[in-house]
């Protein structure tokens, strides 16, 4: 008999040893477990942060590009414009050129400087005080004055 209790003690202890252990492994688990959320947590709103920044330069990508289409169209006015102005009357510029030298040179030159600063404020350059207070003929870039010039309204 004292074997048999014995052996009943022992299965006892051991149960209760297996299920000590058991208990401390799921203690353990949880503990991980735990561990584990408040990772996930941080990585969901790193994401949300992350999708929040990429709609703003979504949005600000979307900015610049409609600006840079208005830009594009106020150039291809300007374009327009020029090529009118070049083309009026069949003007031959070759003939002119050579008829009266000096002054296509003149004019040439002072086009080339007015276009080189089209080209400067299409790239990024600031408008001078002088640009911006534009509101007459003869104060204009007259090469590209819907950039230039933006106070400057044609008649």
């Amino acid at each position: 008999m004292l074997g048999i209790r014995l052996f009943l003690i022992g299965i006892m202890v051991t149960a209760l040893a297996g299920g000590g252990y058991y208990v401390m492994k799921l203690q353990k688990d949880n503990a991980i477990l735990k561990a584990n959320a408040i990772k996930m947590e941080s990585a969901i709103a790193d994401q949300k942060t992350l999708i929040e920044n990429q709609k703003k330069d979504f949005e600000a990508i979307l900015g610049a590009n409609k600006e840079m289409n208005d830009l594009i169209g106020k150039l291809k006015t300007d374009f327009a414009d020029l090529d009118k102005r070049f083309n009026k009357k069949n003007r031959d510029v070759g003939l002119l050129a050579i008829q009266k030298t000096k002054a296509i040179e003149r004019i040439t030159n002072a086009a080339s400087v007015k276009a080189n600063r089209c080209i400067e404020i299409a790239s990024g350059s600031p408008l001078t005080e002088k640009e911006i207070n534009a509101t007459k003929k003869s104060e204009i870039n007259a090469e590209c004055p819907s950039i230039a010039n933006p106070n400057y309204i044609p008649y």
